[in-house]
């Protein structure tokens, strides 16, 4: 389907721009409508959370800003300029950590670095065990992936993410498969390292409570097609602790949101 003409707003304060953005995916037996108009604006060093219900878009919304799919329709824009396709600023990281079983801990950040011509071995060497210690695990460098527990490995992953230094760094439910104490121990991780490095981040998660207590702002979305429903600021101090009281007051009210847009979108 060809893109129509859009004519965008003022993008130049935003690290991203989503205007009026479509999908549709083609099937063996229908055409599934995946997102319908979505607009959204990321500051720069902004922490954005997607949240809705499986089939909603958000993964695909994600893909996109990645430069993985192309949008039907609409305008998609970093740094002012139009996403024709993946690049080495804006990095991907995803529920499985995706680490190659036949490198070491250190291997596996380095790999992401050998395409940065730019780096002398010994200076990417050095990034690479500078992210690993951001992460917790340079003592593991010299590992093999088969020691690590799940939640080592996605802090392999993230150190590998960040190695390269995109601006932009797109998680989808990274810590979906872990246990809930190694998640609570993730996000704090992931606080620490956004609070030193301010990467803008859009995140995918299907719960409420984890977006809360990481983004700026939780963007929540409806299935069938997936659209924007409704934004929510959370301006709680950080670091922040997924059990506090003051936490849950935000993630009770964005929950009982989402559920009144999910029964809209049943039949009957």
């Amino acid at each position: 389907m060809a893109s129509p003409e859009v004519n965008p707003t003022k993008t130049e304060p935003f690290k991203l721009v989503l205007e009026h953005v479509s999908k549709w995916f083609q099937t063996s037996s229908l055409k599934v409508h995946a997102l319908d108009d979505v607009t959204l604006h990321i500051a720069e060093g902004e922490f954005v959370c997607l949240v809705g219900p499986s089939g909603c878009g958000k993964s695909t919304l994600l893909n996109i800003i990645a430069g993985l799919e192309r949008p039907d329709r609409g305008l998609v824009q970093a740094d002012g300029k139009t996403i024709v396709g993946p690049g080495p600023r804006r990095l991907m990281m995803f529920q499985e950590a995706a680490l190659f079983p036949w490198l070491t801990v250190l291997g596996n950040v380095l790999f992401g670095l050998k395409l940065n011509t730019g780096l002398s071995v010994a200076e990417r060497r050095e990034k690479a065990e500078y992210f690993l210690e951001l992460v917790g695990l340079k003592k593991f460098m010299h590992s093999n992936v088969h020691e690590l527990s799940g939640g080592m490995k996605q802090r392999v992953a993230l150190a590998r993410a960040l190695a390269p230094t995109p601006t932009v760094l797109l998680m989808d439910e990274p810590f979906g498969a872990l246990d809930a104490l190694t998640r609570e121990q993730l996000y704090g991780d992931i606080q620490r390292i956004w609070s030193k490095h301010r990467k803008t981040i859009v995140f995918v998660t299907h719960n409420v409570r984890e977006a809360v207590c990481l983004g700026d702002r939780v963007i929540l979305f409806s299935p069938n097609p997936g659209r924007i429903r409704e934004e929510f600021a959370i301006p709680l101090p950080r670091s922040r602790d997924i059990n506090s009281v003051d936490l849950a007051r935000y993630s009770t009210e964005i929950t009982r949101v989402l559920k009144g847009y999910v029964q809209l979108e049943v039949p009957g």
